[in-house]
Order: structure tokens, then C-alpha cells, then sequence
């Protein structure tokens, strides 16, 4: 009996694989025209095992796991002949429902997607603050409601925190808030070179850490003429107010841009711009000038002989002398150096052994040179005034000062601001009077002969030649010397070649 049913069974099952492989035949393993079929269809899809997202037939030995997606029938609107199927498979959650045990089809293999890696949480959104006049770290932070605890956390948590307490309008800073509003980090311009960064740890304290800055260096060559000023040529040629300075400063040993500067006049330049991000930043350095002052030409180049970079003559001498040719920024000049003048105030004649140095109130007034402060008081006639000794046999003084900043028995260092410039004493405005006593007499200090700085030192020289070298020759280049060009016309004077008054030119990036 149960042979006779095994048999059946055997017969059924060999029935039902011939019909499977009929229909495979002629309408292939796609499972939707057994829709067509009605209910037998639906037999047939459950008899076949239909279950995949790529609706593949399976072997009728896998069982079915329950983690599969299921088939859903049901009634749907047909044309009235009779009851329709539906079938609903869930692509997305299902999976082949294959034994672990049965060999793979290479051919019908589908390889499994990847998993899904976890959200990598967004970068923080930074805030931009311009600082505006009168802004204060804690008046930014409350406006991103920040708490005072917060603001304090910060100043104190360290000498860079602390610096956030100086903020300048113009300043620009960046807070990095949750989606809470919760302080994650703080960026603020270090300086032109460095990121400054205040951030939380997730222990909820804060760190500061310093990052660098891209910058790009690029070489400018300037010439230019004076036809008014030495200020108006250099920003006609563009050069920044403190670029203009720094060149006088390398020449300041040399001339008095107070008195000495003349029409006709010329200089040349070579420095570098520093660029952020293709956007010009700042003029940097000077790497050589060249000026020609009434005929006299003076040149420098910027080197490093072991003590920082400074600058040298051709010679390889410091530019940097014993004295300063005037104790302060040039600016008007109110009087000469004249030894029998008409004192404005007391509208008498009489001597006036110095120069007058016309500038603002509050003007720094420095040292001319290292010495020692022998007199600092005030009298009638000087108003506030320094007296200082260098060396055995010199002696510089400062009158009508506004403010003095040193005292008697100071010493004090060339270029160290030591007072202020003023009107007190018989002053008709505020002015620098300024004297230069060689052996206790009275001695121009736009002409007097100054001690001459000693060269390098001779291991030295062959590199300061060498790194010299190219620059000297640029600069000759730009400020080549002016030839006197005869005129063959009866009484006519030497001409020179016309020229620009500025010309500027970049060259490569560094």
C-alpha cells in the first residue's frame, strides 16, 4: 500500500517537473504571464515555488524562510470573468531563499549589495562675524546666545583664548554651533599665517590648537620719481603707507626725509606681496632699494648674517648706523638749521642751532642713537626736554615735548620712543626742536659726518655677494643711472631722457 502510494507520488512529481519545464520552454522563467492563467496560474506559482526579487523559480526542495518577503493574494477589479490574483513582492527586503547547502549557478548568481554604512554626521555650519566697532567677544556671543560662562570659559582657557579679548573692527571670527546651539568650536585669524582654533572635547572642556595657513609669495619690482613727494610717488606707484616708511627707515641713516628729499628724485624697489587664496593680503618684505638723492645714489639689500635679516651697502656694511639723520617720522619741516634766525615768539634775533621738526601733537620722538639720558625736565624757554650723551663727545637734545618717557641715568636704544612731540616752552605749534652737539659744539645732523659701520665679517661676505649679487643687478636695471643728453642748440641746457614717473612690474610666484 505504501509502495502504491510512493509510487503516485513518484508519478506526480515527475508530472508536475515535465509541465514545470513545458512552460519554461515556451514562456520562460518570468512568472507574469501565469497571471494570464487566473487560478490555475496562482497554482501553478505556488506549486513552482515562485519567491525572489528577480522573480526566479525555485527548486521545490528549498523550503521557504520565514525572513522572505510573502505572497499576498487577494481580489482585484477585473473585467467581471473571473476572480483575479495579485501578487506583491517587497524587492527591498527580499532575498533569495537559497540553502546553505545547494551549489550556487554562476551564471544566475546575484551578487549581495553592500551594506549600508552608517550616516557620517555632517560638518558643523560656521557661523561669520565681522567685529564692528565697540564688539566684544561676550557681546558675539550673546547674540548667538551663547552664556557668559561660556565666554569666560574661552578668555581664560589659555593666552590664545585670552587674545580673543583684543579684538580689532575688521576682525572676522567663525562659531561652529550644533543644531542645539551648543559652542563646538571657535576660528579666529591668528595672524596672517596662522588659523586659530578654540574647540570642545567630548568631555565638554576645551582645547586650542594653531593650524597653518596657505600663503603665497610673489616678487614686485617698483621705480618711481618724485615730482611733489616721496608719499605721492610711492602711492602712485602703489606702495602702502608703511611700505613707504619701511623704505625710508632702510635709508634713514643716510638721508633726512624731512629736509633732504628733492624734485627729481628716484627709487626703486624690490619686495614681495603675500597672497591668500589667489587674494592679495599684504606687501612684505623689502629684498632691495635703490634711492638717488640729489645726485647721490645710495643702495641696500636685505641679508641674513646669523642675527635675523638687515641690510647692507654693496660693501656688505650695515645701513644701520650710530645715528638716525632725524629723530622721528619725516613729516613738514617748520624751520632750518640756522644760527642767527628771527625767533618767532620772542621776535628778536637769535641763534638757532637745530632743526625744527613740524609734527602732530603726540608724534613718537626716538633716540638718534644708544646713549644715556643725562637731563629730562622742564624749563621756560625749552618747555619738556631730553638731553641724551653718546659716547665720550656727543650730544643729543629734544625740546618742547609733550611727553617725556624716560628719566635721568636711563639708557636708551636707537630708535626707542622717548617722548612725545609738543608745543611747551616758547613753541608758536606743536614741533620737534632738535640739536647735535659734536665736542660740545652745535653740528648740522642733515651733514655731520657720522662714524662709518664695520663690513661683515670676512667668512661672511662671499655668501652675501652671491645672495646680493642678482638683486644689485635688478636694481640697476630698474634705476639705471641718467645720461645728460647734449643739445646741439646755441645756449641750450643738457637734457636728460624722459621717463615715467612710476612703473611696477611681477614677476613669477615664489
Amino acid at each position: 500500500m505504501a509502495s502504491r502510494r510512493r509510487s503516485h507520488v513518484s508519478s506526480a512529481v515527475t508530472a508536475v517537473t515535465a509541465a514545470r519545464s513545458w512552460i519554461e520552454a515556451r514562456i520562460g522563467r518570468d512568472p507574469l504571464p501565469l497571471f494570464a492563467l487566473g487560478a490555475a496560474g496562482a497554482v501553478l506559482l505556488v506549486v513552482f515555488g515562485l519567491q525572489s526579487r528577480d522573480s526566479t523559480l525555485l527548486e521545490a526542495e528549498p523550503v521557504l524562510r520565514t525572513a522572505e518577503a510573502p505572497l499576498e493574494v487577494g481580489p482585484v477589479a477585473g473585467d467581471g470573468t473571473g476572480p483575479e490574483l495579485a501578487a506583491t513582492i517587497d524587492a527591498d527586503n527580499a532575498s533569495p531563499a537559497v540553502d546553505s547547502g545547494a551549489a550556487a549557478d554562476p551564471a544566475s548568481a546575484e551578487v549581495a549589495p553592500e551594506p549600508v554604512a552608517a550616516a557620517v554626521a555632517d560638518e558643523p555650519e560656521w557661523r561669520l562675524v565681522q567685529v564692528a566697532r565697540g564688539d566684544t567677544l561676550a557681546s558675539i556671543c550673546a547674540r548667538l546666545n551663547l552664556s557668559p560662562a561660556q565666554v569666560h570659559r574661552i578668555v581664560t582657557l589659555d593666552e590664545h583664548g585670552k587674545s580673543l579679548t583684543r579684538l580689532r573692527p575688521g576682525d572676522e571670527l567663525a562659531f561652529a554651533l550644533d543644531v542645539d546651539g551648543k559652542l563646538l568650536a571657535v576660528r579666529a585669524e591668528l595672524d596672517d599665517e596662522h588659523w586659530l582654533f578654540i574647540e570642545a572635547r567630548p568631555d565638554d572642556t576645551l582645547a586650542s590648537r594653531i593650524e597653518p595657513r596657505a600663503l603665497e609669495t610673489r616678487i614686485v619690482e617698483v621705480e618711481a620719481e618724485i615730482s611733489s613727494s616721496l608719499f605721492n610717488a610711492g602711492k602712485n606707484a602703489g606702495l602702502s603707507d608703511n611700505m613707504i616708511l619701511r623704505l625710508a627707515g632702510i635709508f634713514g641713516w643716510d638721508i633726512d626725509f624731512a629736509l633732504d628729499i628733492r624734485r627729481g628724485d628716484r627709487f626703486a624697489i624690490v619686495f614681495e606681496e603675500i597672497y591668500r587664496d589667489g587674494e592679495f593680503l599684504r606687501q612684505g618684505a623689502i629684498l632691495g632699494a635703490r634711492f638717488v638723492n640729489q645726485g647721490k645714489n645710495f643702495a641696500a639689500v636685505r641679508f641674513d648674517a646669523g642675527n635675523g635679516p638687515d641690510y647692507f651697502d654693496p660693501e656688505g656694511r650695515p645701513m644701520r648706523k650710530a645715528f638716525l639723520r632725524a629723530p622721528l617720522n619725516f613729516t613738514r619741516v617748520t624751520s632750518n638749521f640756522n644760527p642767527r634766525r628771527f625767533h618767532p615768539v620772542t621776535r628778536r634775533v637769535r641763534p638757532h642751532n637745530g632743526t625744527d621738526y613740524g609734527a602732530p601733537t603726540g608724534t613718537p620722538v626716538w633716540a638718534a642713537g644708544d646713549g644715556t639720558v643725562i637731563e629730562a625736565g622742564y624749563g621756560a624757554a625749552n618747555g619738556n626736554y631730553i638731553f641724551l650723551q653718546h659716547g665720550n663727545h656727543i650730544v643729543t637734545r629734544y625740546l618742547h615735548l609733550s611727553k617725556k618717557h624716560v628719566k635721568r641715568g636711563d639708557r636708551v636704544r636707537q630708535g626707542q620712543t622717548i617722548g612725545r612731540v609738543g608745543a611747551t616752552g616758547l613753541a608758536t605749534g606743536p614741533h620737534l626742536h632738535y640739536e647735535f652737539l659734536v665736542n660740545g659744539r652745535h653740528r648740522d645732523p642733515r651733514t655731520v659726518d657720522l662714524p662709518i659701520a664695520e663690513p661683515l665679517p670676512t667668512d661672511l661676505l662671499p655668501a652675501f655677494r652671491s645672495a646680493s649679487a642678482e638683486l644689485l643687478t635688478q636694481l640697476e636695471r630698474l634705476l639705471p643711472p641718467r645720461v645728460m643728453l647734449a643739445d646741439s642748440r646755441p645756449g641750450s641746457a643738457p637734457n636728460t631722457t624722459p621717463r615715467a614717473e612710476a612703473g611696477r612690474a611681477q614677476t613669477a610666484p615664489q
